[in-house]
């Protein structure tokens, strides 16, 4: 099976192709950004996918993060992925942010929690956590940092995404032993097209995981257009 991973959830994006199996992907490209997302996506897709045999008709599956993230990033990769799978007539799984900050840290089967925290601006992270083995041990939500300490008790905890210094603070403070796992604020790429993988598009559909509403709203007086004569 060969997949399409993208990701335009953080200040960068990223695709990549994977064959199952495969520990190196066969075509990968990242570019840093923080805005322009939607110009650069595309591009960038089909560069990946002319550098392998095949080109879009050997792809089998398409993953795409779903957030916690940019609400425009998001908007962008979820609908290149289902604008992808429905032109190859191939399946579109959503990987949560969560899981592909938190894969790389349970892979290395060390003790204690994997958690993944992204900053949610305000004072909030966006917050899960997963067991050794992988299951899921505290659902996503978005709290303080402090609240999100106190719920992973006393360690040891492993950290990763953009939120993981301000939990490690607050838990310096608590003497909870944790460690900064993965400095990056953003996801592996190749972890996205591996968990794609695993995914079962029925139970992991291309829909945004929003933990809460967006900063900047639409005026109400803008949302409702009067109606033509």
């Amino acid at each position: 099976m060969r997949i399409l991973a993208l990701d335009t959830a953080f200040p960068a994006i990223s695709a990549c192709i994977l064959d199952e199996g495969a520990e190196d992907p066969e075509s990968m490209e990242t570019i840093a950004m923080e805005r322009g997302h939607s110009e650069a996506l595309l591009p960038l897709i089909e560069r990946v996918m002319a550098r392998v045999e095949g080109g879009f008709a050997s792809l089998d599956r398409v993953a795409v993060t779903i957030g916690p993230g940019s609400f425009t990033g998001l908007r962008v990769g979820i609908a290149a992925a289902r604008a992808i799978g429905v032109a190859c007539k191939v399946p579109v799984v959503g990987i949560s942010t969560f899981a592909a900050l938190a894969a790389p840290l349970i892979l290395e089967q060390k003790p204690g929690l994997a958690a993944a925290a992204i900053d949610a601006r305000h004072g909030n992270v966006y917050f899960a956590a997963f067991g050794p083995d992988g299951r899921t041990a505290l659902t996503p939500r978005v709290v303080s940092p402090r609240e999100a300490m106190r719920s992973l008790g006393a360690g040891p905890v492993r950290l990763a995404g953009s939120g993981a210094a301000l939990l490690a603070a607050e838990a310096a403070a608590a003497g909870t032993e944790t460690e900064i796992a993965r400095e990056s604020p953003g996801v592996d790429i190749v972890f996205v097209a591996k968990l794609g993988l695993l995914a079962d598009p029925g139970r992991a559909p291309p829909r945004p995981l929003y933990l809460k509403a967006p900063d900047v709203k639409v005026p109400e007086a803008a949302q409702i257009q009067p109606a033509l004569p």
